[in-house]
């Protein structure tokens, strides 16, 4: 597959139909995270009431369940938009943040692997070992240690839960057990600021919306949130100008840079 060219033509597919994204995320990044789904080109909302969960994941094109501020009404919302997503054959995406941490994230997070079907999760390596079942460390939302390289941790969870893993950090793994693929795209303020890796989950639901090969989706979604970092980067002069100049790349992200300046490669 010719990464670059599939890339830039499911980017194409998401600005052109502006799927809507359906966020259950945390309080932290929700604005972020909003503005990163505009610029992508797909629409975001941020509902969490459960009363509308069935009405409002009806018409989106994917699900984001986000863990990073759970409450018992969250929870109950996410199981309810879980399911009714399930139901209408929209992709969940899954942000296991914090899980690892404390008991609670991690049992929700067990709790909704096993009941409901979600088609990518998208987490750092301390948070996708645990879930794996290797064994790990999360301080907080942050990766410690890990019960494996991210190839080894991505493909264990990914044959456990029957569904792609994606694992960001210095280099992504996306994996579904069978095909591999690694993105070297990206670039280090990406770490200064706060919920960038929630970002880049929305990212993966707005081409999973129009791409349905989950693998394919992630790895082209995560290819162009990495690049938009990059092409940003030069204009930043720290954290605050980096996160306006990435917003700008992102808005702007074209085919010729895609073509000229994606790094994906499939190992598996």
């Amino acid at each position: 597959m010719n990464w670059n060219a599939h890339g830039a033509k499911i980017l194409d597919m998401v600005r052109n139909s502006k799927p809507l994204v359906h966020h259950i995320t945390n309080l932290v990044v929700m604005n972020d995270t909003a503005n990163v789904t505009l610029h992508i080109g797909a629409l975001p909302v941020m509902a969490h009431a459960v009363e509308e969960m069935e009405e409002m994941t009806s018409i989106a094109g994917a699900l984001v369940i986000n863990i990073g501020t759970l409450s018992k009404h969250w929870i109950e919302a996410m199981f309810k938009a879980g399911k009714t997503a399930n139901d209408k054959g929209i992709p969940i995406i899954l942000d296991p943040v914090g899980a690892g941490a404390t008991s609670y994230r991690t049992e929700t997070c067990h709790r909704l692997l096993e009941e409901l079907s979600v088609s990518v999760i998208r987490g750092n390596l301390g948070e996708v070992s645990i879930l794996a079942g290797l064994g790990g460390e999360v301080k907080g939302v942050e990766s410690v240690s890990a019960g494996g390289d991210a190839v080894e941790v991505a493909k264990a969870l990914a044959g456990r839960q029957h569904c792609t893993v994606s694992i960001t950090g210095k280099e992504d793994v996306i994996s579904d057990g069978t095909r591999t693929v690694l993105v070297d795209n990206g670039h280090e303020w990406l770490t200064t600021l706060t919920g960038t890796g929630c970002s880049s989950t929305t990212a993966v639901a707005a081409f999973s919306a129009v791409e349905r090969i989950p693998v394919t989706a992630a790895a082209c979604a995560l290819m162009c949130y990495g690049l938009a970092a990059e092409i940003a980067a030069p204009q930043a002069k720290g954290p605050a100008s980096f996160k306006a100049a990435f917003y700008d790349a992102l808005y702007n992200l074209n085919a010729e840079q895609i073509e000229k300046g994606g790094r994906v490669r499939e190992v598996s």
